[in-house]
């Protein structure tokens, strides 16, 4: 019965979840580790391949889960069920949204959305930092190693850009350049 529980779990994680893959980060995490489908190791290496590769970060993470745990059938499931609930809802939204478009509640719903997304996010970026650099702690170590430091060089460099109008494709490519260079310079 992996292939229901599969789309079960992802089809909670579709339904309850606003604001993309971001936000689904930390219940897409939560879930696939307890459930023990992937490690949390697993999951943060799986986080940097999905970013890399074309397609929305849930459905590619729900198919990544789905393959590994149930084959073909296994990715079917957990896809259709990251999928299924945005797909109803974009529907419906859709052939009422002009109706009630201008309706203060409805307004009302949109403007309170952005803050938890934000909110959503910034708990998978914390999240995935402290399991990354912080696992065994806050240390001088830790603070000084090279990971960290080349980390926080690109991070800057790329806010930087950010703030210069730079092209996201630009900042994506020379991320990724500057990303491998330093994993292969500190990984020797």
């Amino acid at each position: 019965m992996i292939y229901l529980e599969l789309f079960l779990t992802f089809l909670k994680i579709g339904a309850f979840t606003f604001g993309g893959g971001y936000a689904m980060l930390p219940l897409i995490q939560e879930e696939v580790v307890a459930h023990k489908w992937l490690s949390l190791d697993e999951m943060i290496d799986f986080i940097a391949v999905s970013e890399s590769t074309p397609g929305p970060f849930a459905v590619n993470i729900s198919t990544y889960v789905g393959t590994e745990t149930g084959g073909f059938f296994g990715a079917l499931c957990a896809t259709t069920g990251i999928v299924l609930p945005s797909f109803v809802i974009i529907l419906i939204v859709a052939r009422f949204f002009i109706a009630f478009q201008q309706n203060r509640a409805v307004k009302g719903v949109m403007v309170g959305l952005k803050p938890a997304v934000i909110g959503l996010i910034g708990s998978a970026v914390v999240g995935l930092i402290s399991t990354v650099f912080l696992s065994n702690g806050i240390s001088i170590e830790v603070i000084s190693s090279p990971g960290f430091l080349s980390s926080l060089v690109i991070l800057l460099g790329m806010i930087i850009l950010i703030f210069k109008k730079v092209s996201p494709i630009i900042i994506i490519l020379i991320s990724a350049v500057l990303g491998v260079l330093s994993g292969y310079i500190f990984n020797l």
